[in-house]
């Protein structure tokens, strides 16, 4: 009896490993056209993989470029930011040149753009990102992202202005007048101080924890 069910076994242990995912040696373009395959499957993880592999057999083919900004773009999408810095740390290491590193170094920042969700806890990020789109307009003056950075550049800066006035309000009620009178300071001096503004309003859910 042992067996007879050991030979039941068998076939079934060969077509289990048989419809496992066992991937290899595929030529670029096949590796490039299951990636996308795999993205219209909505099946991101495994895209991810079989970029892994395929950036381990073919290490600088061309294909890696373009595709490791589309998953880039799929990562910012599902809002995975991380990920997606990772792919396009990746291009501009192994890709970037003078006709294409502006517009990854544009994809990075709108990566911590769309990261930005809190300026009240995320103020090293706020800091770290307009410096960086400084960095870039200098770095690239004649670019044709020039104006979708600049537009994420004011609303950083609307964000921290709002941020500063919270926190002149928050040293005043707390009676830290000195704190408070370099903030108010701050305030006066910005060149946003004019501009009427329509501040963002918290969900009832996240309020009680501001």
């Amino acid at each position: 009896m042992f067996k007879n069910v050991f030979m039941l076994l068998v076939p079934l242990f060969f077509l289990a490993c048989s419809t496992q995912d066992e991937l290899y040696n595929l030529s670029a373009s096949q590796w490039y056209e299951q990636i996308i395959k795999d993205l219209q499957d909505r099946d991101l993880e495994k895209a991810d993989e079989h970029y892994t592999s395929m950036a381990s057999e073919h290490i600088s083919d061309p294909l890696l470029e373009p595709v490791g900004l589309i998953l880039a773009q799929a990562h910012i999408d599902e809002e995975e930011y991380q990920l997606a810095n990772f792919y396009l740390d990746e291009n501009a290491k192994k890709f970037g040149s003078s006709k294409n590193i502006d517009f990854i170094r544009y994809m990075q920042i709108k990566s911590k753009f769309e990261s930005f969700a809190l300026p009240n806890r995320e103020q090293g990020l706020l800091i770290e990102t307009m410096n960086q789109i400084n960095t870039f307009s200098n770095s690239y003056p004649n670019t044709q992202y020039s104006m979708l950075v600049g537009t994420m550049l004011i609303k950083f800066k609307l964000a921290s202005y709002a941020l500063e006035e919270e926190i002149a309000a928050l040293y005043k009620r707390t009676d830290r007048l000195e704190s408070y009178e370099i903030y108010k300071e701050r305030l006066e001096n910005s060149e946003l101080k004019d501009i009427p503004m329509i501040k963002a309003k918290l969900a009832w859910y996240r309020r009680m924890f501001e």
